[in-house]
Parts: structure tokens; C-alpha cells; sequence
């Protein structure tokens, strides 16, 4: 059995790759997930050796160290209080570095666990340092892990114009990359100048089971965001980021978040009929059940809500099978069919953006909407569209696979 060594641990553990620091002004860009082996925090593990000089660190969306349990919550720039060096904010007052910034070191270390999804702002992150990268003349290291949603590709690919904070560059919903292989892809389309490696990882299977890209197991789960607390939440995302732009709960609030869904004003059972009834194929490798919910939090805090789980963590789910971006986009079409004016499209400003529909910022195209009001448009006409960008996006990667 290989020993499997994430690129923070191969860091860790081999002084020669440590050396080319040795001397220089390192940063971290780093959240809660960013552990070692042995679950020490990277920026605690880092600051123990003597030849690395850590002169800053950057904290994502939801912050370095994990201080914001809901969703858009800005983060503010404080001193470590146990290393005292700055460590600044890339979901707050900016969300690109400043010069200032910037000044602070000479190599940035970016650890940031991904989930495998396009909307998954840490995406967004990465390519902003990059891009500030190549224009200050610094080097980054993309210390690598698991996409733990494995190598499935799914959902439409993000249409030119349509780049946001969720949405990165032209990538399909579920991309099967990892941070490191992102970052690849990342310099050669915008064609960045950039001193940039990756430390990748030893012994990641992502075709493995049980797991299929997260090594279940050998390493403990440890939420990169508040409201991913488990490989299941993982899995279903997604799908169920897009309940964002809906007026329906993703289960905020709740102890399942985004593996469920429902409002108090639907009929959960004639919903998941419909779906069955509308596109069986699109329910695969998974079991859904109705049940009942009651945010604490958030959308119909409160409120008794009628729902559906999707459930993915036992012998009935197949990882090639499921397609969760379809599932939801089904749920979404049977809704529709079921409740013709049900007030489904949230309208509301959604990470920093004012003018256009959140439901279409997280899908990068007005498509999926416009396929879901469409009285007339069947799950044929959406599968064909998708089938395209999933398609050319299989091949458009296969340039960038590291393992």
C-alpha cells in the first residue's frame, strides 16, 4: 500500500524541497482545512522550521483560521496573535491583493482544500494570486490535495462574460481537477507569466473506492467552509449550490447543509415523482427520500420545511453514476411542472454582484433558467446541450492531469 502524502506533507517532510526557501519571504495562503498529516494547521506546522521566514499569510473566503459560519461574511485583516505576522483578507474590503500586499513576501504557498466544484470561490482565490503573481515578478507554490469529488465531469461550461467570484473562467460545474492541475490550467489559457510549481501529491488514486478522491480512511475530514462538513455534502454540491439562487433552503441552518433541500410550500413526495417520471436516468446512483426540515438559520429560518435528501454515502451510491448537477436542475424542471408560478429565482445581490440573476451568475449562462421556465424544453434538450461542454471539456483537460 503507497503512503500518501499531500503536497503540505511532502513539504514537511523533505528538506530538500524545503530548501529553495531557505532565506526568502514566504507567505501562506491557507483556511481551516490546511492541516498536516497530523492535523497541525500549515501555518503552525511551517513556522516550526527555522530556515522558513513566514512574513504573511492570506485567508480565503470564510478566513484563515475559520471565522464565519454563513455564507457571504466578510473577513477582516488582523496579526496572528501566536506567530504576529499579518495576515490579510481576501474576502472582505478586496478580493484581489494589494500592492501592499504583495510587498509582504517573495513565495507564496497556496494550501487550500478544494471541493471540485467551479462555484467554490478558493477557484477564484487561485486565480487571482496567480494573476497578481505574474504581475509583481512573485513565485508560487501550489501545494496540492485531493478534489474530493473525484475525476466526473459535469454541468455546463461558464459562457464568455459571464466571469464572477463564483465563477472563475470557463469551466463546467464539476471540472474533476485539482487545485494544483487548476493552476496549470489557469497560467496556460490567461497565459501568465508566473514562476509557479506544483508540489503534488504522492499516492492519490482518485479512482479508488470507497472514496473516489477523497482517501476515506487515511485522512480526517475537516470542513474548508462552514457548511461542508462531510465527503456526502461533497458529492451532492454540485448540484445543490444552486439552490443559492432559489427561494428553496439548501438546508443552511440545519446539520446537513447542501444535501438536502425544500421549502414549506412544496409537496416533496409529488416532487420527487415527477422527477422519476420526467428523466429516471438523471437519478442515478443515489436514493432520495422525502423528509422534513427547520432551519435554524437563513432562508425559512423557523419554518417547517418539506424537503428532499439526496443521500450518497452508503452501497446504493455508484460515483460514475451520479450526476447531481442534473439531479438538481431536475428537481428544479419538475417544480416548474408541478407549481407553474412558484417564485422559484431569488432575486437578491449575490457575492458582489447587483445586476444579474444569482441563479445565472452560478451557472454562467442564463441556460439552465431559461431551460427551466421553458414549458416546452425537456431534460433531452438540456442533456444535449451539456453533453457538448462535457465533452470538450474532457479533452480540453486532459492536458493538465497530474496523476
Amino acid at each position: 500500500m503507497s503512503i500518501l502524502l499531500f503536497g503540505l506533507d511532502r513539504l514537511l517532510t523533505d528538506a530538500a524541497l524545503r530548501k529553495p526557501l531557505a532565506g526568502r519571504q514566504v507567505a501562506l495562503l491557507a483556511h481551516p482545512a490546511s492541516v498536516a498529516a497530523d492535523l497541525t494547521h500549515a501555518l503552525d506546522a511551517l513556522t516550526a522550521f527555522p530556515e522558513l521566514h513566514l512574513s504573511s499569510a492570506f485567508g480565503p473566503q470564510h478566513g484563515l483560521r475559520g471565522d464565519k459560519q454563513d455564507n457571504m461574511v466578510e473577513s477582516s485583516d488582523f496579526v496572528d496573535p501566536r506567530h504576529g505576522i499579518p495576515v490579510f483578507s481576501l474576502y472582505g474590503e478586496v478580493r484581489r491583493p494589494t500592492p501592499a500586499m504583495m510587498d509582504t513576501f517573495d513565495v507564496l504557498l497556496i494550501d487550500l482544500q478544494d471541493l471540485g466544484c467551479r462555484i467554490y470561490t478558493f477557484i477564484t482565490t487561485l486565480r487571482y494570486m496567480l494573476e497578481a503573481a505574474a504581475e509583481h515578478g512573485k513565485t508560487v507554490w501550489v501545494l496540492d490535495r485531493p478534489n474530493p469529488a473525484g475525476r466526473p465531469v459535469e454541468g455546463l461550461v461558464l459562457r464568455t462574460g459571464w466571469e464572477s467570484f463564483v465563477g472563475a473562467g470557463a469551466l463546467p460545474m464539476r471540472h474533476g481537477l485539482t487545485l494544483g492541475e487548476l493552476a496549470c490550467w489557469f497560467i496556460a489559457t490567461l497565459r501568465l507569466d508566473v514562476d509557479c510549481e506544483v508540489i503534488s501529491m504522492h499516492g492519490w488514486f482518485p479512482d479508488s473506492a470507497p472514496g473516489y478522491g477523497w482517501p476515506v480512511g487515511k485522512r480526517s475530514w475537516i470542513n474548508p467552509s462552514p457548511n461542508a462538513p462531510n465527503l456526502s455534502m461533497t458529492r451532492c454540491y454540485p448540484g445543490t449550490v444552486m439552490l443559492e439562487g432559489t427561494t428553496l433552503s439548501e438546508g443552511r441552518g440545519t446539520t446537513h447543509p447542501l444535501e438536502l433541500f425544500g421549502a414549506p410550500d412544496i409537496d416533496a413526495r409529488a416532487l420527487i415523482a415527477e422527477m422519476f417520471a420526467l428523466a429516471p436516468g438523471w437519478l442515478a446512483g443515489c436514493r432520495l427520500r422525502e423528509c422534513g426540515f427547520e432551519p435554524t438559520f437563513h432562508k425559512h429560518a423557523g419554518k417547517l420545511c418539506n424537503g428532499v435528501q439526496i443521500h450518497v454515502d452508503d452501497e446504493h451510491y455508484q460515483h460514475t453514476e451520479f450526476r447531481p448537477w442534473r439531479l438538481q436542475c431536475l428537481a428544479f424542471k419538475a417544480l416548474r411542472r408541478l407549481q407553474p408560478d412558484y417564485p422559484l429565482w431569488r432575486d437578491f445581490p449575490y457575492e458582489y454582484e447587483s445586476e444579474r440573476l444569482a441563479i445565472d451568475l452560478i451557472n454562467g449562462s442564463p441556460l439552465l433558467r431559461e431551460w427551466v421556465d421553458d414549458p416546452a424544453a425537456t431534460p433531452a434538450d438540456l442533456d444535449a446541450l451539456a453533453w457538448v461542454d462535457e465533452m470538450a471539456w474532457m479533452t480540453a483537460r486532459e492536458d493538465f492531469l497530474l496523476y
